[in-house]
């Protein structure tokens, strides 16, 4: 004989603070809330089938159009970006700029290439422009930046 537990039903509060009555709900039942048991109740008693978070649906999020101002842009159409501290979402950003805009000539000067892009990596920001094409200085913009003729 199979024995069935019984899981009451109340209305779902729409925020629940207490932690550990969820934590235990999602141990007990396998559910991410208290509401998702309530249904899987109301299914079971009706002997409806189902399954549970069994299937994935992959989609792609909206991009949000963003705007980037360059700290200097130089007559001969360098544009130059300082950096002291060069974070992931600047790298990921002058990535997107690059792949939208390949004309534009994007340039580094940071405070210290050599500087690991973080405490995990070995990659420095010398090595992540290497990598990804672009130009970079310490401390001050080279003097062939500033002699340069673009087309």
């Amino acid at each position: 004989m199979k024995l069935l537990r019984v899981v009451k039903t109340r209305p779902m509060r729409s925020f629940n603070p207490n932690w550990r009555r969820f934590n235990r709900t999602r141990q007990q039942t396998g559910k991410r809330s208290d509401l998702e048991v309530q249904v899987a109740s109301q299914l079971d008693r009706l002997g409806v089938k189902y399954e549970y978070e069994k299937r994935k649906i992959y989609f792609v999020k909206p991009s949000k159009a963003r705007k980037y101002t360059p700290d200097f842009e130089l007559t001969n159409g360098v544009i130059i970006e300082a950096k002291g501290l060069f974070d992931t979402s600047d790298r990921q950003k002058h990535l997107l700029i690059k792949e939208q805009h390949p004309q534009l000539d994007i340039r580094f000067v940071f405070s210290n290439p050599n500087q690991r892009i973080s405490k995990q990596s070995r990659t420095t920001y010398a090595m992540w422009c290497e990598k990804n094409g672009f130009l970079y200085a310490r401390g001050f913009v080279p003097k062939e930046w500033l002699e340069q003729h673009h087309a």
